[in-house]
């Protein structure tokens, strides 16, 4: 199980560099350390992982069921009406602990109160370790993010039928998630995007009631979460016809996406396959119209490293899950991005999302 793996990582982890416990208490972390996927709130869900001990799960009571299905170890429930701070000062009143480590985004008033329990502990941040194991995917992580890959082609498909003369971009995104839904999708990965025309110049517009029009690109950028994992494509088609300066853009793009897939392999450089893409689309004529990275990594949460930037030097490994998603924006104008789920392999990569990239123009429909 994934499960079991994780948490003898993070044992494993904690008895090289001698620190006594950490706790987890982030929505994605949480996932990835027991198994159970939290709606987020206010409450606490904190798991303690300990050096030398057993770990404890500490939830509302409400959650206790949910999560002791997937979850072997201790569970403190506490009702609304208890602090689950005193609950755990109970409870761990005979385990001495000198060296915690934190995730970085906890909040002051959880550090302040963790601080009151081991006041001389010393502190220390854990999020560079959890990104280096979250980053290579297990066997089993694999298996599902195909699957959730899978389900986003679907949803650019969805999204391409639904294309009609006068039809808006939420409209578009309704049918999409309504017909998501009935496929077994629970949420999306992010607000789903469809943008029209000269709104597509915007790499992160907003959807809203601009009506297709014979001529338009459509942008679509869309992925689902399948069991705990993420997916992400974007694709672009355009409707009734294509114009010569939307037909060479497509291209440019195309060809810096590839550009940049034909070099992801073990031992490549993160930035490498960014200045790739970069440098074709400039010689192109567009670098003022390329302002983002080229790539995310991806998988419990929908970005998370590593990074495709021109600056970073880490290198692939396998097992590492990314986007690769040039584009080219013309502000008030057009614009295109083509994204695909990445995963490195022992010798090169494969595509998870497999959605044609030929340039496609869909037939004008009322």
């Amino acid at each position: 199980m994934v499960l079991v793996t994780t948490l003898n990582k993070l044992q494993h982890v904690l008895q090289s560099t001698n620190t006594d416990a950490v706790l987890l208490q982030s929505q994605s972390n949480v996932f990835y350390a027991t198994g159970f996927n939290a709606n987020p709130h206010e409450r606490l869900i904190g798991v303690f992982i300990f050096k030398d001990h057993e770990p404890i799960l500490i939830c509302p009571s409400m959650e206790v069921n949910q999560i002791s299905d997937v979850f072997k170890g201790e569970i403190i429930g506490y009702k609304d009406t208890q602090n689950p701070w005193d609950l755990l000062k109970e409870r761990l009143q005979d385990v001495q602990l000198s060296s915690i480590a934190l995730e970085g985004g906890i909040s002051w008033s959880r550090y302040r109160s963790l601080s009151a329990l081991y006041p001389d502990a010393s502190y220390t941040e854990f999020d560079a370790t959890l990104q280096q194991l979250r980053q290579v995917k297990s066997d089993e992580e694999i298996t599902i993010m195909r699957e959730a890959c899978k389900l986003a082609d679907l949803g650019v498909q969805i999204g391409i039928d639904a294309l009609r003369t006068g039809v808006t971009e939420t409209e578009v995104i309704a049918h999409i998630e309504h017909q998501l839904k009935t496929h077994g999708v629970r949420a999306m990965s992010f607000s789903t995007l469809v943008l029209f025309g000269e709104k597509a110049g915007d790499p992160h517009g907003n959807p809203g009631d601009r009506k297709l029009q014979p001529g338009d690109a459509v942008l679509f950028d869309l992925g689902v979460i399948h069991k705990g994992y993420c997916s992400d494509i974007s694709r672009t088609v355009f409707y009734g016809h294509a114009s010569e300066e939307q037909t060479n853009i497509y291209t440019t793009v195309l060809e810096a996406q590839q550009k940049a897939l034909e070099h992801s392999a073990p031992g490549r450089a993160l930035k490498e396959l960014d200045i790739l893409a970069r440098t074709h689309i400039a010689e192109a004529g567009y670098g003022d119209f390329f302002p983002h990275r080229l790539g995310h990594g991806l998988g419990i949460d929908v970005h998370e490293a590593p990074y495709v930037t021109e600056t970073n030097e880490q290198v692939l490994e396998p097992g590492f899950t990314f986007t690769i998603e040039p584009g080219i924006y013309v502000p008030n104008k057009a614009g295109v991005r083509i994204e695909d789920d990445v995963l490195v392999t022992e010798s090169g990569y494969e595509t998870l999302t497999s959605f044609t990239k030929e340039l496609t123009v869909v037939k004008e429909r009322v």
